[in-house]
């Protein structure tokens, strides 16, 4: 399985699945044309009325959609982008994905993932607010008491020296029935975390851990596995949360990821909460109760994976 995720997620597969997936999301009413009743193989847009609205060949669209085309240019892929509604994150993703590969290197091992000082001590000088810094695939790098009391105090907090037994977080949002309770609109968070895998896989398509990570979620989570084939991406930044705590009880949480500008190294996650509110008061008693994570007798969980 994890062989042939990683042969789809080379980036000209990619590419194709991507315009085949959102081509098909878009209806011919969606775009004002008109389809005077005739019968349609597939709901979607046909390859050669996306051309149309993107001023280009029929020809050259099934090419490119087929990956026998490496040479689309940044205008014609934003014509495409355009044509296909696509959002801001949608199109960053299209032009990485439509990127032509260095020729005469093969793809270089992923490196191993390590907080570096810098960011050891913003975790640190974040102590009291929960923050859990997170590598490109979803695995908790470190997190302090507060982050791992918010997001997931009923799993073994993990070790940065053991990477078999970090916990993965899209690992526990999809297979870990305590993060599916966590969330109260469930959903959104699940498309959030499918469209960050999405850009990292377009960022990182020859990373054999990621394909493993994809392939082991495409199995076990039906849910996972219908998101992925949609290809929605949605680079979630900043995004509000409602969560019930089952040691705090409701609370309405502010997720912000901070990262380099490059999109490279580990991103650190931090919660915050309204000043005065009643979920800033929640977050204070967490951090008072010295992360809680007594509340619930810890054990290996779902979002890690035996070394």
């Amino acid at each position: 399985m994890a062989l042939r995720i990683l042969g789809a997620m080379n980036k000209h597969g990619q590419l194709a699945d991507f315009l085949q997936a959102r081509r098909g999301l878009l209806l011919p009413g969606d775009v004002g044309l008109r389809t005077y009743g005739e019968r349609r193989r597939v709901p979607g847009l046909r390859r050669e009325e996306l051309a149309m609205l993107a001023g280009i060949s029929a020809p050259y669209y099934a090419r490119l959609e087929q990956g026998q085309s490496r040479n689309a240019s940044p205008e014609v892929l934003d014509a495409i982008a355009t044509a296909l509604r696509l959002g801001e994150s949608e199109r960053a993703h299209l032009h990485e994905l439509a990127r032509t590969p260095k020729r005469g290197n093969a793809a270089p091992r992923p490196r191993p993932e390590h907080v570096t000082p810098a960011t050891s001590a913003l975790l640190a000088a974040l102590e009291g607010t929960p923050a859990v810094v997170l590598g490109r695939r979803g695995d908790v790098l470190a997190w302090n008491a507060q982050g791992h009391a918010l997001f997931a105090g009923h799993v073994d907090r993990g070790s940065p020296a053991e990477p078999g037994r970090r916990p993965n977080m899209a690992r526990l949002v999809f297979l870990d029935a305590h993060t599916r309770e966590l969330y109260t609109d469930w959903p959104s968070k699940a498309r959030a975390v499918v469209g960050n895998l999405r850009l990292t896989a377009g960022r990182h398509p020859e990373d054999p851990l990621l394909a493993g990570l994809v392939g082991e979620l495409t199995m076990r989570s039906p849910e996972f596995a219908t998101l992925w084939a949609d290809h929605r991406i949605l680079a979630c930044d900043v995004a509000d949360y409602a969560m019930h705590h089952p040691t705090v009880g409701p609370l309405t949480v502010t997720q912000q990821t901070l990262q380099s500008p490059q999109g490279t190294g580990p991103a650190v996650v931090v919660a915050t909460a309204a000043p005065g509110s009643p979920s800033a008061a929640a977050l204070s008693l967490l951090a008072q109760a010295g992360g809680a994570s007594e509340a619930v007798r810890p054990r290996r969980g779902a979002g890690s994976r035996p070394s």
